[in-house]
């Protein structure tokens, strides 16, 4: 009873609480006001927060970090699913830039600028603490966890696969709909080699390197003159 309790209560947690406080995120006017750094550190903290609510949630109810994908994997698949994962990530990121410069995508809301890096510091803690968090944490939560006990609650990887998607895109409601559109398609694409090896690894080192992309290159290139 409490192994499913707890299962229950961190599931909720993930696909509503998540969400809410995504949007609540968008309504806190300190946050325009915050350094960028600190607004770095912030978001890193409460990703780990919420891996380690995860953890304990996994330890009552009885999963094994193998369970959710947390084994090895061989090293040519490795190298082969990451590579794919990130050119293919890149490529339609790159079309989405190509597409708001045209004014065909909406321009990306005023919180995602301010998570660009403008300074080479910035850069550096956006690419050695949020890029790795993010990557760690995110695909611990969703590929990971969530799309496990969805996987064996629905008796469907398919609708598990589609739901942890849908629920990777609302976390991500700060971005407003066309982020929330962007993030629950990459959810779905990380979730491929996880469904077909088994392990996160790839979809972690893909996740990495694709935020990695976003703040080093992509960002910079995505802001409007007046933000820059």
């Amino acid at each position: 009873m409490i192994q499913r309790a707890a299962e229950i209560l961190f599931f909720v947690l993930l696909v509503a609480g998540l969400p809410l406080i995504s949007w609540l995120t968008t309504r806190d006017p300190e946050l325009r006001t915050m350094p960028r750094r600190a607004l770095y550190a912030s978001a890193a903290l409460s990703e780990w927060i919420f891996a380690a609510l995860g953890l304990a949630a996994m330890k009552v109810a009885g999963l094994r970090l193998t369970g959710v994908g947390l084994r090895g994997v061989a090293m040519p698949a490795f190298a082969c699913w990451t590579l794919a994962l990130a050119a293919a990530s890149a490529a339609g990121l790159g079309l989405l830039l190509l597409l708001e410069q045209r004014g065909l995508w909406p321009d990306e809301p005023e919180l995602v600028y301010l998570l660009m890096p403008r300074t080479p510091v910035e850069k550096a803690w956006a690419l050695l603490l949020v890029a790795p968090t993010a990557a760690l944490a995110e695909e611990f939560l969703y590929r990971g966890y969530l799309l496990t006990i969805m996987a064996r609650a629905l008796h469907s990887v398919g609708w598990a696969w589609a739901l942890s998607s849908v629920a990777f895109g609302l976390a991500h409601l700060y971005q407003r709909p066309n982020g929330m559109i962007r993030a629950a398609a990459l959810g779905a694409l990380l979730a491929w080699p996880v469904v077909r090896t088994g392990s996160l690894f790839p979809a972690i080192a893909a996740h990495f390197l694709i935020d990695a992309a976003a703040f080093g290159w992509l960002g910079p290139r995505m802001l409007k003159p007046e933000a820059r």
